[in-house]
């Protein structure tokens, strides 16, 4: 009887334990570019930022964009208007551990500078994590969109 009894004891804790572990986010599949496509899904051409385009975003510039440093990441791009004042840059960021997501989120929340064009402002900002994946959507009608997109992302 008391082995049964311990037996049921030891499952009940694991199975306790096993449901209190904070559970990590799935990290989103697929490349950068193809990610950020999934981003603007849903988006008319026409509301689209002219010429925009993805740059790769190096260490020498990554602050740049990112607004900042310190960050291990294995890859970032940006979705940025090749030409003009535009207030509009989405940064995707994948880093090397996931678990350094909500630092790297509220840095950059801290430091982002939505009057980076100097004449004009975006007049939305957004920062959030997914997985292993960071965004800064930095944008005006076009930011929620964006971030309900990345928020579904799957």
């Amino acid at each position: 009887m008391k082995k049964v009894i311990s037996i049921v004891s030891i499952l009940i804790l694991s199975f306790l334990l096993v449901g209190c572990t904070k559970e990590t986010s799935k990290n989103i599949e697929g490349s950068l570019s193809e990610i950020m496509d999934r981003l603007y899904e849903g988006i008319d051409e026409n509301e689209m930022p002219s010429l925009a385009d993805n740059l790769e975003l190096t260490e020498d510039i990554f602050p740049n964009f990112a607004f900042a440093d310190n960050v291990k990441y294995k890859e970032a791009i940006v979705s940025e208007p090749v030409i003009g004042s535009i207030p509009h840059s989405v940064v995707l960021i994948r880093l090397e551990d996931q678990n350094d997501a909500e630092q790297v989120v509220n840095n950059i929340k801290a430091l982002a500078n939505p009057r980076k064009w100097v004449c004009t402002e975006a007049e939305n900002v957004y920062v959030l994590s997914k997985g292993d994946l960071v965004v800064l959507i930095m944008s005006n009608e076009l930011a929620p969109k964006i971030k309900a997109n990345f928020e579904n992302l799957k």
